[in-house]
């Protein structure tokens, strides 16, 4: 069975490269979200899924859904998958999306959780060496996490660095084990 990443991943290669080459990388990335909420809303998920509707009355329906949210080449752009029978997948598309954009931009979203609230200061300083590091643009999300006990858990894409004070206890418990 194929799995729906693959599915989704030509069209938000294809939404990203159109964006980009008219320089509304922004504007697809609002429209993507829009579109990927409309398709979970129960109704319309009802909606998309009754085989009374012959494809071309579901995408109508979609494109209305969006209204005026949407541009007429993303309007096309949903037009495709429909005709595609692809609407399902378009959470997924968004998030694809946002993930090549990201790359592209050299930009990268990372989590911090602490222990305790830490100043703006401490912040920038984190997303400097990150930035640095990465070789990315980074944006810091900061989480308040008090069964940490102290230091910071960080998550950044792929990478996790864990300097908690409960990480630690754990990797000694682990070596006192074995």
């Amino acid at each position: 069975m194929i799995n729906t990443q693959t599915l989704a991943r030509p069209y938000a290669k294809a939404a990203f490269e159109f964006a980009s080459s008219t320089g509304q990388t922004q504007a697809w990335s609002k429209m993507l979200n829009l579109a990927a909420v409309a398709v979970e809303v129960p109704e319309v998920q009802a909606l998309l899924s009754d085989p009374r509707l012959t494809t071309d009355d579901k995408v109508e329906a979609m494109v209305r859904v969006l209204g005026d949210d949407a541009d007429e080449a993303f309007r096309n752009y949903v037009r495709t998958l429909g005709e595609n029978d692809r609407l399902g997948v378009l959470p997924i598309v968004a998030e694809l999306y946002e993930d090549i954009k990201a790359q592209a931009e050299k930009t990268l979203e990372a989590e911090i959780e602490t222990a305790f609230e830490l100043s703006t200061e401490q912040l920038q300083t984190l997303a400097a060496a990150l930035s640095k590091r990465l070789d990315r643009t980074v944006n810091l999300q900061q989480v308040v996490n008090p069964a940490l006990i102290g230091g910071v858990l960080i998550r950044a894409g792929d990478v996790v660095v864990d300097g908690s004070v409960r990480g630690k206890l754990s990797q000694l418990a682990e070596s006192l084990k074995s």
